[in-house]
């Protein structure tokens, strides 16, 4: 695999962090980044730690046939808590905190300036099935990529 790159470079001080072929769901990891991005980073460690435990849900715009109704969604009906994703997210967002901290900017400034995945490897397997047989069981991993701006 080659090297991957930031899609952008912002204007002004930032700072950076990428989480490369993470073993997580493409669509998960794009309704998640969809929600933080443009969110000031303490709300948005907050709002990740609390869709880990269940207690907020992410409201899904893209990807929600047959995705039920949850409570606590503003103007959005449909949502799910994807906690494997949400655990991947919040450690980019973690190295990037790091990653500005590092650079010497301010953590109360702070804020998600773009946020995105991008598709990964797809490791294929496969699965034994009745009369000689198999099934490809394939794992699909996910690059995100995350940029902190600091607001004046």
């Amino acid at each position: 695999m080659g090297r991957l790159n930031y899609s952008i470079t912002p204007e002004g001080r930032f700072a950076r962090a990428m989480g490369v072929e993470l073993p997580i769901s493409p669509k998960h990891a794009r309704e998640i980044c969809r929600a933080i991005r443009g969110m000031k980073v303490e709300a948005a460690e907050r709002y990740l730690q609390d869709v880990i435990a269940l207690k907020r849900a992410v409201p899904f715009r893209r990807y929600n046939r047959n995705v039920p109704h949850r409570r606590g969604l503003v103007g959005w009906p449909s949502g799910r808590f994807p906690q494997k994703a949400a655990r991947a997210v919040l450690r980019v967002l973690k190295n990037a905190i790091g990653n500005a901290e590092y650079k010497g900017l301010d953590k109360e400034r702070l804020m998600i300036g773009y946020a995105n995945t991008k598709k990964g490897r797809t490791f294929r397997g496969w699965m034994p099935r009745a009369m000689g047989r198999a099934t490809p069981k394939n794992q699909e991993t996910v690059s995100i990529e995350m940029i902190l701006t600091e607001v004046r």
